[in-house]
């Protein structure tokens, strides 16, 4: 049987008061909102590492950076997210004056857990590729040293895989670069690979 929840429908508008005053994130699609779930101590870290990266390679400059609780539309479908990191160069765009939901992404980084895994490389990834702004999708495991960076190249996108602490990923639309020993840093995965560990000195 389904939940009270789900059998309700909800207007955006209704889901924006609602959310607004919520102590918890929900995400909304078609009429319906659902509750995000809480994130483990290595998802916090690598989202704090990412946003400490950005931060100062950002700084000074006209291009903004957002963590967390900064919901992203996806105007052309309809769905209210939050993406764990997020980027523009462009003036921000914003669907009201609450400046609370961002409609034109440059940068989307989101960390994996094992209940988010295939939405976010599945069916949130097709939402996000309809919003004209993105540039550049990266997906970051939290239990193994391992980012997933797609770059739209026209109507395509390029896709490359890194898993090594020495790789790092470059993010031409706002001029920065994520080095995979910073985005892991103090997050203690049992299969990182040390600078220098079993190399050839």
């Amino acid at each position: 049987m389904e939940s009270l929840a789900q059998q309700l429908t909800y207007s955006s508008e209704q889901y924006l008061f609602i959310e607004r005053k919520a102590q918890y994130k929900s995400e909304y699609i078609n009429g319906h909102i659902f509750a995000m779930a809480g994130a483990s101590r290595q998802h916090n870290q690598i989202t704090f590492n990412i946003a400490g990266e950005l931060r100062l390679q950002l700084k000074g400059g006209h291009c903004v950076a957002y963590v967390n609780d900064m919901r992203v539309k996806v105007s052309q479908t309809g769905l209210y997210t939050y993406p764990d990191v997020i980027a523009t160069c462009s003036e921000p765009q914003f669907e009201d004056v609450n400046t609370d939901t961002l409609l034109n992404p440059m940068v989307i980084i989101e960390v994996l857990s094992d209940s988010t895994e295939a939405y976010d490389r599945g069916e949130k990834f097709a939402h996000y590729r309809r919003v004209p702004s993105l540039s550049d999708y990266v997906l970051v495991a939290q239990n193994k040293v391992r980012v997933e960076h797609y770059i739209r190249q026209g109507e395509q996108w390029l896709f490359s895989e890194l898993g090594d602490l020495k790789d790092r990923i470059y993010l031409n639309s706002i001029g920065c670069e994520l080095f995979l020993r910073e985005i892991y840093d103090k997050v203690g995965l049992p299969d990182e690979k040390k600078p220098g560990r079993n190399e050839l000195a």
